[in-house]
């Protein structure tokens, strides 16, 4: 009774406050069980010496809901976190408790609530780097690092996404702009997980990669030709291709050719030309 007179009245309640605060809650009870008869026990906002208590099932309170998905998502595979913590961000709709965030009694679980919804965040994005999908974590990514800037966490998903995508120089530009960020608002270095990332980066440790985003895709040029009659050859030794055991990024468009052109030669052959500049990979991506 206090807490919610104080709460109420902020510290000024008028002469009869316990008698207003019991009007409240009785109005209060009408709105919450619209269909309880008249004068029957309150089932929802009940009457709990020395005040009043809530009882309410688990799942009747979105930011309950929010907390049980987030909680679940850190254990579950890369798709099912995705699905949960994508729902999970679509109930919110502005800051948490709105209006009443800075009020004494909300301040607290406003901010806890707000830290939540953040990492939330930052556990959907490393979802879908998780699940290969580098090219939709890059924008969310970048979408962290612009309204939080101060967290790392958001600058080491952008950076992954990105070296993921193909593109190691802008990876290493993000990181570095990281830290130009934390030298100038907090007088620090990065952390080691941004240290750990981009060492990695410098010297090819693609493993480091490889674990954050196991099925990434990006590399050559792939020309197809017209399907050629069959050619028969005779005791000629296959031709050795590297071992496929770096971490291959992009060209899906070209993969599937390679793989409608795999598929018609098992119906009766076929040609196809892969061709680039040295370097380009080209035998990476026949691997």
């Amino acid at each position: 009774m206090d807490r919610l007179v104080d709460g109420l009245w902020r510290g000024r309640p008028p002469q009869k406050a316990a008698a207003s605060l019991h009007a409240y809650v009785s109005n209060l009870r009408r709105v919450l069980e619209p269909g309880r008869v008249p004068r029957t026990p309150a089932g929802v906002l009940v009457s709990a010496p020395p005040g009043y208590a809530l009882r309410l099932p688990e799942d009747a309170v979105d930011a309950w809901r929010f907390e049980a998905a987030v909680r679940r998502s850190r254990t579950a595979s890369p798709a099912e976190a995705r699905r949960l913590l994508e729902e999970a961000l679509g109930w919110w709709h502005g800051a948490a408790y709105g209006e009443w965030a800075d009020e004494e009694w909300a301040a607290v679980e406003a901010a806890r609530l707000s830290e939540l919804h953040s990492v939330a965040r930052e556990l959907a994005v490393d979802a879908a780097l998780a699940s290969g999908d580098p090219a939709e974590a890059v924008p969310a990514a970048e979408t962290l690092v612009r309204e939080h800037p101060l967290r790392e966490e958001g600058w080491r998903l952008l950076a992954l996404g990105l070296w993921a995508c193909g593109r190691r120089a802008d990876a290493l530009a993000v990181l570095r702009r990281a830290a130009a960020v934390m030298a100038e608002e907090l007088g620090l270095g990065l952390g080691e997980a941004l240290t750990e990332l981009e060492s990695a980066m410098l010297t090819g440790r693609t493993e480091v990669l490889r674990t954050a985003v196991p099925a990434a895709p990006r590399t050559e040029v792939v020309r197809t030709a017209v399907p050629a009659a069959p050619v028969e050859v005779r005791d000629q030794a296959p031709v050795a291709l590297p071992v496929a055991d770096e971490v291959f990024v992009g060209r899906d468009d070209e993969l599937r050719v390679l793989e409608g052109a795999a598929r018609d030669a098992l119906q009766g052959g076929g040609v196809v030309l892969v061709t680039g500049e040295p370097g380009a990979g080209k035998s990476a991506l026949l691997a």
